[in-house]
This record gives structure tokens, C-alpha cells and sequence, in this order.
């Protein structure tokens, strides 16, 4: 009997130091992507990006991936739950879209690099930094898209995505430019700009399918309708069409379209992939 008490008494004591002398918590950063300054000569100006990797990219491997550059691309922003939605879509099991490298651009003053100079007084007093869209495509189109694919391993495949005035800049890209891009997904765009006047305008011809998305929530008459009126003269056009489609989300608004619409038009944008793996 003394021997068992014994025994377990030295137990007890080893079982206390032991957990008495328990390794430390540590902390390490969770890093989701990389953060890169990068001089405009146009813009005369740094901006800021936030650049989402897939798992496994490496630039020793021969592995190559589309982009998707995100207007309103601030970790305060857009950046953190689109690269959730792009990597949740890219599991194997899924397959909505395919891994991809996503550009979250950084805003200065969104209001300036988002609209077009506008002949409507309210507009100009509610905006009175506006205008400066056409420096800012310029910016994307001769700087940012030959910095990326010089810098990183990307495919031909471009994506943009824009909402409200990230919306409307990407419909005067889709508007003026359009090769710009591959894939247009344009979330509850501020066509109400200027008297709407991108709605009034001929839009570019191009020769390559497009695929465009068009989004809109209940967010008043004026924005649905707009909307709308897009899609409709998109489908009016000659120009050729991978995919064109137009969702109205009636249960979101203004603040919380942007989530479930790209989310929406990935679905959409890959009707190939949906099959399950074996």
C-alpha cells in the first residue's frame, strides 16, 4: 500500500511539472498576399496594390494563371472577402472558377479615378474632384497590365471587376476599350453619371468573345433600371458574346450586392467546370 502511494504521488508531482513547463503560444502573421507600392508616371503618383497568389504558386514551376484586377482593392475594401470567394470557388471539389491571381488596387480618390468629366452642375458639386477616369485607364492599360505580366506567370485572361463607381469605370472600359479585358463583371454601376450619358454613346467593336455580368440589388428605380438598360444594349450589339447575362438580387442592396454578384457571375462565367471530380 505505502509503494502505490508512493508511486502516485511521484505521478501527480511529474504530471503537475510537466504541465507547469508547457511550451509557450507563439504567434505568427497569416498572410493571404503580398503588398506592392507601385509609381505611377502617369498618375504621378504610388499606388498601392494587394496581390492574391493560389496556393502553390511559384515562379520556379511552369504553372501559369489568368488575373482579375479588383477596382476598390484596399484591404479596408474588397480585397480579403474576393480572394475568399476566388480561392472557396477554386477547391477541385467546386471548380466555379479557376485559380487565379487577383490585383486589388488601392483607392487615392476613387471619385476623381472613377468618372469621366461630367456636364451636369449637381454632379460636379457632389464630386469636385472628378475626371480623371481616362488617366486612370490609361494608367491600367499601359503600366499596371504590362508590370503584372512581366512580373508574375499569368495567362492571356483578364478579368475586371467593379461596383457602384468601380462599376461605371468598367463599363467606359468595356465602352471605349474593351480588349482591355476578357471578362466584365459590372456590379451595381453608377450609369446615372453625366445623365447617363455611357448608356446614350456607341460602344467600341471587337472581334473576341467577351463574357460580361451585369448585377444590380434593390437599390432604387434610377439603378435597376440603368442596369437594365445596359444589358439590353449589349444585346442589341453585333459584337460577340461568350456570355451576357443580367441578375437582379432582390434581396441585397447598394452594400451588400458585391459579395453574392461575383460570386453569382463566376458560377456563370464557367458552366463547364461544374462537374464533379471523379
Amino acid at each position: 500500500m505505502r509503494i502505490h502511494l508512493t508511486l502516485s504521488f511521484v505521478l501527480c508531482v511529474f504530471a503537475l511539472n510537466s504541465f507547469g513547463q508547457a511550451k509557450e503560444a507563439t504567434k505568427q502573421a497569416f498572410i493571404i498576399g503580398e503588398r506592392l507600392e507601385f509609381h505611377s508616371n502617369i498618375l504621378n503618383q504610388d499606388r498601392m496594390l494587394n496581390i492574391y497568389l493560389p496556393n502553390g504558386y511559384s515562379q520556379d514551376n511552369a504553372d501559369k494563371y489568368p488575373v482579375i484586377y479588383l477596382l476598390d482593392g484596399s484591404q479596408n475594401e474588397d480585397f480579403i472577402h474576393i480572394a475568399g470567394v476566388v480561392q472557396f470557388g477554386s477547391y477541385p471539389w467546386i471548380n466555379m472558377v479557376e485559380e487565379s491571381i487577383i490585383i486589388g488596387i488601392e483607392n487615392i480618390d476613387r471619385k476623381h479615378d472613377f468618372t469621366f468629366p461630367t456636364t451636369v452642375e449637381q454632379d460636379k458639386l457632389d464630386f469636385p474632384t472628378t475626371g480623371g477616369s481616362e488617366a486612370f485607364i490609361n494608367f491600367l492599360e499601359t503600366e499596371l497590365q504590362p508590370y503584372i505580366e512581366s512580373a508574375y506567370k499569368v495567362t492571356d485572361e483578364r478579368t475586371i471587376i467593379g461596383q457602384s463607381l468601380g462599376g461605371l469605370l468598367a463599363t467606359e472600359i468595356l465602352a471605349k476599350r474593351p480588349d482591355m479585358f476578357d471578362k466584365y463583371i459590372i456590379v451595381s454601376p453608377s450609369l446615372w453619371w453625366n445623365g447617363k450619358s455611357l448608356l446614350d454613346m456607341e460602344f467600341a467593336t471587337y472581334t473576341e468573345e467577351k463574357s460580361i455580368y451585369i448585377t444590380v440589388g434593390e437599390e432604387g428605380k434610377v439603378m435597376k433600371k440603368d442596369a437594365k438598360a445596359l444589358y439590353k444594349k449589349l444585346k442589341k450589339s453585333d459584337n460577340p458574346m461568350k456570355l451576357l447575362e443580367h441578375k437582379f438580387l432582390k434581396e441585397q442592396n447598394h452594400g451588400d450586392a458585391l459579395h453574392l454578384g461575383i460570386y453569382n457571375a463566376f458560377e456563370a462565367m464557367r458552366p463547364e467546370m461544374k462537374n464533379l471530380p471523379d
